[in-house]
């Protein structure tokens, strides 16, 4: 067994604050001994899908989702004997770990009308950051749906975050593990949301660029600090609440909408700022979602950060990964970047002095730090 907890950050590349670990057992004798015996199986979704397309044949996942378990030792790469001892988790319950590119069995013809091969897995995020082309060490992807995960390629190295970053495996191909960080925003769209079904400030999500262009990005120092369900990397406060900071008489609904979607940026800010302090330069973000229509947004997040924003032309960079890593273990093609992104619909290049990009992230800190009492 282990004292505590201490050693999962090491192991498993996730801070303790972050970490949702597993439920050390109670009871649950007949489950283990089932286990033990092969007749009870427990994974991630993808392998319980795996499972049921090739009829319970097979029993396995890809080396992406199983560091996502934190039962998996990165620098090992196998689960790990010590977390599964202190969790006392059978090892013959888990599923076998595979390369991102494999064999995974055969989906039963009765499924989809023929028996298909199953050639690639990954994760959400990981397969977004193979779609959008991130094959290179600081190649950085940001997708902003309902919240913001923020994925940077570190090659070889699995990087010991100083910034309370999740160090994840990016990919394995042909038995090489690619490391990633990720951070990750709790609320991006979802507050674009909240500003039309809750406040009632806009009638559609399009309405805040031209909202956002109306007054030139100004909010007059009104800050809106979204912290819904609190604030993801690099704070990990799951205590601290949303706040609006700065109001006068003046503001209004312009000024409100402009800062929640401001706000948004600054937060990405803060997660390249995380990174660089871990040692990776990112050169240029990568970008897709649902917010990322909004070219007022995008320029928005250029000019804070410093660097060029790509968009993607193509939606779903999760999908198009996901489908990049089956061709190639299909034989279709010879690797994975002959079907990713490599070029952005538009780039985004920044635009402001430095001088004004260090007022806006001072004032935006101000407004964070009141929330955090420091």
């Amino acid at each position: 067994g282990v004292a505590g907890l201490g050693v999962l950050p090491v192991l498993v590349g996730a801070p303790n604050c972050a970490a949702a670990a597993p439920g050390r057992g109670r009871g649950g004798g007949g489950g283990r001994a089932a286990a033990r015996a092969g007749r009870l199986c427990f994974g991630t979704i993808d392998s319980f899908l795996i499972w049921r397309f090739t009829g319970g044949q097979r029993h396995c996942t890809d080396a992406t989702n199983a560091s996502r378990t934190q039962l998996y030792d990165l620098a090992h790469h196998a689960w790990s004997d010590t977390l599964l001892d202190y969790f006392d988790i059978p090892v013959a319950l888990l599923p076998e770990v595979k390369d991102c590119v494999d064999d995974f069995g055969v989906c039963d013809a009765s499924h989809f009308g023929a028996a298909i091969p199953i050639r690639g897995v990954a994760g959400d995020q990981q397969a977004a950051l193979v779609g959008q082309g991130c094959l290179r060490p600081g190649m950085t992807k940001s997708t902003y749906g309902t919240g913001c995960f923020l994925m940077t390629n570190t090659g070889p190295a699995k990087l010991a975050s100083d910034a309370r970053l999740l160090t994840t495996v990016g990919y394995r191909l042909g038995g090489e593990t690619t490391f990633a960080l990720e951070g990750s925003i709790f609320v991006a769209g979802v507050a674009v949301k909240w500003l039309r079904d809750r406040l009632g400030l806009i009638e559609t999500a399009a309405e805040t660029e031209a909202i956002a262009r109306r007054i030139g990005g100004d909010t007059g120092g009104v800050h809106v600090v979204p912290a819904f369900t609190g604030l993801g990397a690099p704070h990990w406060r799951a205590d601290v609440r949303g706040a609006i900071t700065g109001l006068t008489l003046d503001d209004g609904r312009d000024e409100i909408v402009t800062a929640t979607l401001k706000s948004v940026g600054f937060q990405t800010a803060d997660l390249v700022a995380a990174i660089a302090g871990d040692g990776v330069s990112v050169e240029t973000l990568r970008v897709d979602g649902g917010m990322v229509a909004n070219d007022w947004f995008c320029q928005f997040l250029a000019d804070v950060l410093g660097v060029g924003v790509e968009r993607t032309p193509l939606p779903e960079t999760t999908a198009l990964g996901a489908a990049a890593l089956a061709a190639v273990g299909a034989g279709l093609v010879e690797d994975t970047a002959a079907m990713t992104t490599a070029d952005g619909e538009r780039r985004f290049l920044p635009a402001v002095a430095p001088r004004t990009r260090t007022a806006w992230l001072d004032g935006w800190h101000a407004a964070v730090e009141r929330l955090l009492g420091t």
